[in-house]
């Protein structure tokens, strides 16, 4: 790994980090942008968990810190995510690299819309989901993440918007569910070999410096500007992926 190409992944790192915060979609930068200096699609899927994992763990803390805990509101919900997790994770290492290059790219265009358009907290007086749609509707969450990771979760503050919760105890909640998610993906990728950890160490430095940037980012008004830099990127980077240029 060159100079430049670590500056690239530091520079995505830390945008993907600030998009994650205000609500997700950030790996919809941060794969192509491994593609891009070199790592193969499923390679570049697996090194990308690292980041993840670095930048969830620091928001989860500093959620907590902040009096605002997502660990209670995450318990009923974990044990379906974490076996979805681990069985998406475990069937997309098994794909080739230009299937999932394929796949992805075509997933950017889709996600890249619910991505510029933040979930809603679900009207007052609404009705629950029962317990058996919300196990299925979470391990569904969870089987994707596994897979793709990109939007899960803009997928987890919508389920938890509909349940009732603010989006700042939302996303509290995500942080830690996408903690575990990733911590249940991650051995998946290991197993195969799809992890670079040069790449992965520092992307995560670039995460989790985007996290911390990204609360003052949202305090200002900034995702009025990155939201729109955003879907320029990854219309870009999602022809690259298709093979289009």
């Amino acid at each position: 790994m060159t100079l430049g190409e670590a500056a690239i992944l530091i520079g995505g790192g830390v945008a993907a980090g600030v998009v994650n915060t205000l609500a997700g979609g950030g790996s919809l930068l941060t794969v192509p942008l491994l593609v891009l200096v070199g790592l193969p699609g499923t390679v570049a899927n697996g090194t990308n968990r690292i980041g993840i994992l670095v930048q969830n763990a620091t928001a989860a803390w500093r959620f907590r810190t902040l009096g605002v805990s997502g660990f209670a509101g995450a318990a009923p919900i974990v044990l379906p995510i974490c076996v979805g997790s681990l069985a998406g994770a475990a069937s997309i290492a098994r794909i080739g690299d230009d299937t999932f290059e394929t796949l992805f790219g075509l997933l950017m265009l889709v996600v890249l819309v619910p991505t510029l358009r933040p979930p809603r907290v679900r009207a007052e007086g609404a009705k629950p989901w029962p317990r058996w749609l919300t196990a299925a509707v979470f391990f569904a969450i969870g089987l994707y993440g596994g897979a793709f990771q990109a939007g899960v979760g803009l997928l987890l503050v919508a389920a938890l918007a509909h349940a009732g919760l603010d989006l700042v105890r939302a996303n509290s909640v995500k942080a830690v569910v996408n903690c575990a998610l990733s911590a249940f993906a991650i051995p998946a990728f290991l197993l195969a070999g799809q992890i670079a950890w040069g790449p992965a160490l520092v992307l995560a430095g670039g995460f989790w410096a985007g996290g911390e940037i990204g609360a003052r980012v949202a305090v200002h008004g900034g995702e009025r500007v990155i939201r729109p830099a955003m879907a320029v990127a990854v219309v870009a980077l999602a022809g690259r992926m298709l093979g289009l240029y």
